[in-house]
């Protein structure tokens, strides 16, 4: 019983979760200076021997790639909205092969790895169709992987709509595109948007792996810059702090963001 006092009442939540101005950055100083003694700690007591002149030399392929990966999410990311809200309508579609396909769509690419899926879609699909634009391939195999969440995420969001909504709608005459325009969509759209900012973020990291297909995103870069200086370390702790520095940045938004719709 006496553990109750550790737990935030439901009730409660919205009001806890909302610090002062000073308790919160003093808190988040306490937990900057704990987790950087925590780090000191480790790695003064480790062998391993920082040198970051081998990695600095390097510097311009650490950007060009940075560029590079925030070029094929963005364009993974707007693709992967439109993949997603087609096969949410797909699945309802009164086109029973449409309805179908969208389905199997969804559980052939949640249900298989997305490092499978680029072997498959470069070297067989793209190279029999004759695509020999990796960047493109990859921008694209990676919004079909993100897609088929970004659709069940949707579909969830618009069925978690009440019933009644549907019917004060159709009473007013509404159509089924202006129900779901006005009616629907802007209700759902709350509740979809954490885990879209997710889904957002995991396309970014996601985007690591197309390094298997020679794409010179951030991770194939540093990957390269440690077989040039042999600076493991060196060379992968920039590459975790841009991928943070890159999906930070959308969960912060979206919460503002998901703050705002409530108001």
């Amino acid at each position: 019983m006496r553990f109750k006092r550790f737990f935030i009442d439901p009730l409660e939540y919205k009001e806890t979760s909302i610090l002062p101005r000073p308790a919160y950055w003093l808190n988040a100083f306490l937990l900057v200076l704990g987790v950087g003694a925590l780090g000191a700690f480790m790695f003064q007591n480790s062998l391993y021997t920082f040198e970051w002149s081998g990695v600095w030399g390097y510097r311009q392929k650490f950007i060009d790639g940075f560029i590079m990966t925030i070029i094929i999410s963005l364009n993974a990311l707007v693709l992967s909205i439109f993949l997603g809200i087609f096969f949410a309508y797909g699945q309802g579609s009164k086109i029973i092969l449409l309805r179908f396909f969208s389905r199997f769509y969804v559980e052939l690419i949640r249900g298989t790895p997305l490092l499978v899926q680029i072997l498959i879609f470069f070297y067989v699909f793209a190279n029999n169709l004759g695509f020999d634009n990796r960047y493109i391939v990859g921008t694209v195999i990676l919004a079909l992987f993100a897609g088929a969440y970004v659709t069940e995420i949707i579909r969830a969001g618009l069925q978690s709509v009440g019933v009644e909504q549907y019917e004060s709608a159709k009473s007013l005459g509404f159509s089924p595109f202006q129900t779901y325009r006005y009616i629907l969509f802007p209700q759902a759209l709350k509740r979809i948007l954490p885990p879209l900012t997710g889904q957002f973020a995991s396309i970014i990291k996601d985007s690591s792996l197309l390094s298997i297909i020679s794409i010179s995103e951030f991770t194939m870069n540093a990957q390269e810059v440690n077989a040039y200086t042999y600076s493991t370390l060196e060379s992968y702790i920039p590459l975790a702090i841009g991928y943070l520095a890159l999906t930070y940045p959308i969960s912060l938004f979206a919460s503002r963001l998901e703050k705002r719709l409530k108001d």
